[in-house]
């Protein structure tokens, strides 16, 4: 056996922060060194930071990532470590992992393919670097091997997959496998998405086994830049099994997660698969000496935290990928808190649970004390003693009634506020209403009604609440959380500068069917904190008994679950539901899969729904809704365009700063939508030929 003991390295870094960032990859490094690890990948632009849009062109950017690199180099001895950062060559820049190997540069490995699809943009700023090519780079006084390079330390051969390399089917790992490589680094920042770990670990053990190698996956951690959240994945695995898996959405700055692998055992698998010739490649290789310590063998086996797999995983990742996507949020941005305007709905009361359960968890994973330090900067907070009482100092609500408001949702706001700990405040806002309505009707010479005025009558009353409780985040110097989520997004069922007026929306890359089952989920389930991890597959997430104990449950959620949701703007007699204004959330969200998506015309949307609710509506309800869908979803870009930040989720986002773009003017698919009428009008209910009635 020849024994060494490698680690992945997460880190939760931010986008231009120089000493923050340096800090913490120093402070990382030294504790792989306590740990008496020889090998540390940290991931994809650690250095710089992932996030740092077309800061990536300056030259500072460069210069300063340099210097940062020249500082770490000082606190490796006795340990190889990857660090990625941006360097420029030949005009060019380029996404690159930087080896250091006892106070020595190495080399730097260029990525080969970039990331352009979905939230990222990669071929903005960088260069792919070609297979089978490598050139030298100066760095200070030295010149540096730059580009394809694998690293031989004392015999051990090291190569590289950054992030993307390791999605696509030509994937370097195929490469590195015929030159003999013992162990591939996978620096990366791969965004969050729900069940995405599962995919990744999926790709490393995969390429543990087929290229014989060891494998060393480390990604970022955190809400980096302000949209996207990683989950600071890390995994080691070797020929084909899964060695050692991290924890996911920690709050911590930096974790280790340390394996010993045998490289013996890889190069034995390569030797007895015969199938490919091993290519040497001597001119791409940078041969230096390393002393790798002796290293005793241990039993291993990949282990799950409980919530992994409790049954719940979609509910329990979308809890703690908000909740820390909040948290990093407040403190990166340096401000006091939040403030909400809490009306007893679904849409604030799922935002005022995930803030509460932003502290409930973050206390849960790095303590009260641990909680302060990282919010040293908010005096308020530093003499609570539970998180309830931070709670009441970061999170301030406010109910604001009309006339067309009922005690329903005003007890739902209450009751929510006062079982997790949010301030709460009640203002009535009739006066306003009434003020600006006045106003108006004195201009125009007419009394204004809901028969001729609804909409308008509408947003008046989302629109005056903005004004006050934007007072209240600038008096409490705190951060106005909006609530729009991603179903009304699709189609604008929103007043903007209204209920859409805020800094950050946290859930508007989250379906309404979902957030409501998610509620009765909190509510009734509850979030798994069972820290003891226990062997598993992290593919079989088979349901197992959970103490009680070990569960955060918001039963303060209990009135919203039992309400139907309402804007409640029109009169309280006209019974008005969000449904109703629409269409069943689970169709307008079926709809949205298929026509936003997968990006398939009305009349092939109109199919498809008629297979997935044969039965349950009727073809008259599905083209009106479809069409109701399109129209909407057209006339609505511009509303998409002005929404506060939001958290990417999932590959349904409807954000066009990350992820889906549409013009803001456009046909409105009107030839699409008359043929899909043409189509209807030609079809029976089972198929066959004939006109029936819309």
């Amino acid at each position: 056996m020849k024994l060494l003991k490698v680690a992945a390295g997460v880190l939760n870094q931010i986008p231009l922060a120089w000493e923050h960032n340096k800090q913490n990859i120093i402070n990382a490094i030294e504790e792989a060194q306590r740990q008496n690890v020889s090998l540390l990948c940290l991931p994809e632009f650690c250095i710089s930071g992932y996030g740092c849009e077309d800061a990536f062109f300056a030259q500072n950017t460069i210069d300063q990532s340099i210097a940062s690199l020249l500082e770490i180099v000082e606190h490796t001895n006795d340990i190889a470590v990857a660090v990625g950062l941006p360097l420029r060559h030949n005009n060019r820049t380029f996404d690159t992992a930087c080896l250091i190997a006892n106070k020595r540069i190495l080399g730097f490995t260029a990525k080969q393919y970039m990331a352009n699809n979905g939230v990222h943009y990669e071929t903005r700023w960088f260069q792919p670097w070609p297979p089978y090519v490598r050139d030298e780079i100066k760095i200070g006084e030295f010149m540096y091997p730059f580009g394809d390079v694998v690293y031989d330390l004392s015999g051990v051969r090291i190569g590289f997959e950054i992030c993307e390399d390791a999605w696509v089917a030509s994937r370097p790992g195929r490469i590195l496998y015929e030159r003999g490589i013992d162990i591939i680094l996978n620096p990366t920042a791969s965004h969050f998405a729900f069940l995405k770990s599962q995919v990744r670990e999926r790709f490393v053990v995969d390429a543990s086994r087929s290229f014989g190698v060891s494998y060393v996956y480390s990604n970022m951690l955190g809400n980096e830049a302000g949209r996207i959240i990683y989950d600071g994945d890390a995994m080691v695995a070797s020929n084909g099994e899964l060695l050692v898996s991290g924890p996911r959405l920690s709050y911590e700055d930096y974790v280790i997660v340390p394996a010993v692998i045998d490289v013996e055992a890889t190069r034995l698998n390569q030797t007895q698969n015969r199938a490919n010739i091993a290519l040497a490649y001597p001119n791409l290789r940078v041969t230096d000496r390393f002393d790798w310590p002796d290293i005793a063998p241990v039993i291993q086996k990949a282990q799950l935290e409980g919530w992994e797999r409790g049954g719940y995983l979609k509910e329990e990742e979308f809890a703690r990928a908000v909740a820390l996507g909040l948290f990093d949020y407040l403190r990166k941005s340096r401000s006091q808190g939040y403030v909400l305007s809490l009306s007893g709905g679904a849409d604030s009361s799922a935002i005022a649970a995930l803030v509460f359960l932003m502290i409930r968890m973050a206390v849960e994973n790095i303590g009260m004390a641990g909680v302060k330090k990282k919010l040293s900067y908010i005096k308020a907070i530093q003499d609570c003693k539970t998180p309830e009482e931070v709670i009441g100092k970061l999170l301030t609500v406010m109910y604001q009634g009309t006339e067309n408001s009922s005690d329903d949702t005003f007890n739902s706001a209450k009751e929510l506020a006062d079982d997790i700990g949010a301030k709460f405040l009640n203002i009535n806002i009739n006066g306003l209403v009434e003020t600006y309505t006045g106003l108006i009707e004195e201009q125009l010479g007419r009394k204004l009604s809901w028969d001729t005025d609804d909409l308008a009558l509408q947003n008046i009353q989302a629109r005056v609440r903005a004004p006050s409780i934007w007072m209240l985040a600038n008096i409490n110097n705190a951060l106005l959380l909006t609530t729009s989520n991603r179903s009304e997004a699709a189609v604008g069922y929103a007043t903007m500068d209204g209920d859409t007026a805020g800094s950050i929306s946290p859930i508007t890359g989250i379906d309404k069917h979902f957030l409501r089952s998610w509620l009765r989920w909190l509510e009734t389930v509850g979030l798994n904190v069972k820290n003891a991890p226990e062997p598993t597959d992290r593919t079989s997430l088979a349901m197992e008994p959970t103490d009680p104990d070990e569960l955060i449950k918001v039963k303060g959620l209990n009135a919203v679950n039992n309400l139907q949701p309402t804007a409640e703007l029109r009169p309280q007699d006209k019974k008005q539901t969000d449904e109703d204004d629409l269409m069943p959330y689970d169709v307008l969200n079926s709809i949205e899969e298929s026509a936003i998506r997968d990006k398939q015309p009305p009349v092939e949307v109109l199919k498809m729904m008629e297979v997935r609710y044969a039965g349950t509506h009727d073809r008259e309800k599905l083209l009106l809704w479809v069409e109701r869908f399109f129209k909407l979803w057209s006339r609505n870009q511009w509303k998409r365009e002005r929404y506060a930040p939001s958290f990417h989720l999932d590959d349904h986002n409807l954000d066009p700063r990350s992820w889906c773009r549409f013009p803001i003017l456009s046909g409105g698919f009107e030839k699409e939508l008359a043929e899909m009428r043409d189509w209807a009008n030609e079809q029976k209910p089972n198929g066959r030929k004939g006109k029936i009635g819309f």
